[in-house]
């Protein structure tokens, strides 16, 4: 029987998971390098969709100390995302450093004797750098990949009756594990209707988003676009995408359905 390695992903979510990589990788903290190394690992905890990188106890520059484990609450969803590092999904030690306000809980050692003792970091504690290059949002997954394809195929936008885009000029971007998302040039889009959003997200491989409101009942946050985006989404900088989830949008007149989040977790805060 054929296997389906779309699939794939959500039937291994029980188990822990790992991938050597032999990144340079330096992470950190108050301006401080706390670890550094080219023997890191990415981890999966059981349920978790997105990596962490976990490193030798080795690579460390400071002093760490164990911490009690806390215990998991009740009605944990089956799939969890990158929030809440501290929630563990299988045994193991949390670990701290030293600072001048005492203890800062900032990683876990699981006890899976594969991982060598490698300490998972919490990656919004820390700034990170990939050989010279920083990192932002999460810890990047080495099987997802983006595909950015031109395409003729007619785009249209609708909400509450009114037209807010029509294109066959889009670029269509392809994210492994992710719906594909629909790129318009803003020559094709109402900006008349649209107005610069309060919120922001962060894409690990795409970089930071900026979202557009739009003047209709229910616009509020139904689009974004990249000013500076990361290498492998230079070619949308600008264009504008539309949440198919809170809009019609429709590709060569069938609709486009549902979906998870491209741009990322939005977070509200000023523009600029």
């Amino acid at each position: 029987m054929a296997l389906d390695l779309s699939a794939q992903l959500f039937h291994d979510l029980p188990q822990l998971r790992c991938a050597p990589t032999t990144k340079r990788l330096r992470a950190s903290r108050h301006g401080r390098v706390v670890a550094e190394t080219t023997d890191a690992m990415l981890v999966w905890e059981p349920r978790r969709v997105v990596p962490e990188y976990a490193v030798p106890p080795a690579a460390f520059t400071v002093d760490l100390v164990d911490l009690p484990r806390r215990e998991l609450p009740d009605g944990l969803p089956p799939v969890l995302g990158p929030p809440h590092f501290e929630l563990h999904t299988c045994p193991g030690t949390p670990v701290a450093v030293l600072e001048d306000d005492g203890p800062v809980e900032v990683g876990f050692r699981p006890d899976d004797p594969d991982l060598g003792g490698r300490i998972l970091l919490d990656f919004a504690l820390f700034d990170w750098v990939e050989e010279s290059q920083p990192v932002m949002g999460h810890a990047h997954d080495p099987f997802k990949r983006i595909d950015v394809l031109t395409s003729d195929r007619h785009v249209v936008v609708e909400l509450a009756g009114q037209v807010l885009a029509d294109s066959r000029r889009a670029l269509a971007l392809y994210e492994t594990h992710l719906p594909a998302r629909w790129y318009l040039p803003v020559e094709d889009v109402r900006m008349d209707l649209l107005t610069p959003s309060s919120t922001h997200s962060v894409c690990a491989y795409k970089g930071q988003a900026s979202y557009l409101s739009a003047s209709v009942e229910g616009g509020d946050d139904i689009a974004w676009f990249y000013p500076e985006p990361l290498d492998d989404a230079v070619r949308v900088r600008d264009r504008v995408a539309f949440w198919s989830e809170r809009a019609t949008v429709t590709v060569d007149g069938e609709r486009v359905t549902g979906g998870m989040p491209d741009a990322g977790r939005p977070v509200r805060r000023p523009l600029g």
